[in-house]
């Protein structure tokens, strides 16, 4: 055997052996890509929440996706009596459900379509307005409700029977009533616009906004968002909102008194003399506390619960209040809350 032959018999099986590792390691490490369809792949997050969470939420969703990379969060806002019937009637699918009035959650989705939920935020009734407004230079906390009542003033509010909004602004005005010394402002503003009707008894006063049908002055839209267009264009004079929405769209707004704004559990008692009956079911007014949950026919439940996490914890505290919208710190936790939001929330009987 010549000498070339030589060193081509110990040549080839270093190169074989070369060539397998080669093979062997790319077959076990891959690229992230590669991975993805195996082990996490490309993910819908779907959530239904108030439509007065929409600016956090959108905040929220760039934190989330920037988080989780492979994860494509989809909104879905509305009325929250309207979205939880969503979930609840038509069974369409949310790994997330947050409503304006967490009240809702217990009350239309537990035991069967929800097993827990935090409370996470606060809020408080305003009435808005832009300067081109009729009589804004006038308009503040004590003759609000006579500039509405006035023949040519433009008003709204959401409905009643779809969102929380709606159905707090007749509780508002009612309580005005008692706050004011003035039996008439919920005739001279809602009653003579609309179907709505009061009646009292035992100084409880229930209303009856089950057929609203409003008329004159009054308009009616399905989530109270809806109303802000209408005030920035001139379409309405005035709307009722939360605060947070006021804030986050720029609108001019009258702060009310405690006693009416529904903000203060100091006052807790004095809003629970006025009930509502809307969307099937008999409201009591109260303070404005938002909830949670991860419904039980969420598709992706374990994301959704990294999303209240997210929401409940620092990154979602920091949003809510530069939205202008007050946390709950801790968040309150109700029923089964998940192991994971343990050192989250303040579990609440």
């Amino acid at each position: 055997m010549n000498m070339c032959s030589m060193e081509l018999t110990h040549v080839i099986p270093v190169l074989t052996a070369v060539l397998c590792a080669a093979v062997f390691l790319c077959g076990c490490t891959g690229t992230e890509t590669d991975q993805v369809p195996q082990n996490t792949g490309a993910k819908t997050l779907v959530i239904f929440h108030a439509g007065s969470l929409t600016s956090p939420f959108e905040k929220m969703e760039a934190e989330f996706e920037a988080a989780y990379p492979h994860v494509d969060v989809q909104l879905r806002p509305g009325g929250s009596t309207a979205i939880i019937k969503e979930v609840v009637e038509l069974d369409k699918r949310a790994d997330v459900l947050a409503s304006a009035d967490y009240a809702l959650i217990p009350t239309l989705m537990v035991p069967e379509d929800a097993t827990w939920y935090a409370t996470f935020a606060k809020n408080t009734m305003v009435l808005t307005y832009t300067d081109q407004s009729l009589y804004a230079d006038e308009i503040n906390a004590d003759n609000w409700y006579e500039i509405l009542a006035r023949d040519n003033v433009r008003w709204a509010f959401s409905d009643p029977n779809l969102d929380p909004c709606g159905y707090r602004t007749p509780m508002v005005i009612q309580l005005a009533e008692l706050h004011y010394g003035d039996d008439q402002i919920f005739e001279n503003t809602i009653g003579k616009n609309s179907k709505i009707t009061v009646t009292e008894e035992d100084g409880v006063f229930l209303i009856d906004a089950s057929n609203p049908e409003p008329t004159g002055q009054l308009s009616i839209r399905p989530k109270s968002v809806e109303l802000v267009q209408m005030v920035q264009s001139g379409g309405i004079d005035y709307a009722w909102e939360y605060r947070s929405v006021a804030v986050q769209n720029d609108l001019k707004f009258v702060e009310l008194p405690e006693p009416i704004d529904l903000s203060s559990i100091a006052y807790a008692d004095t809003y629970a003399r006025v009930k509502e009956e809307c969307g099937g079911v008999t409201q009591t007014a109260s303070p404005i506390v938002y909830g949670v949950t991860v419904p039980s026919n969420a598709d992706n439940p374990e994301l959704g619960l990294a999303f209240v996490e997210m929401l409940i914890g620092q990154t979602g505290q920091r949003i809510m209040e530069e939205d202008g919208q007050p946390p709950i710190v801790p968040a309150g936790g109700y029923l089964d809350v998940p192991g994971d939001l343990g050192l989250l929330v303040e579990q609440q009987s």
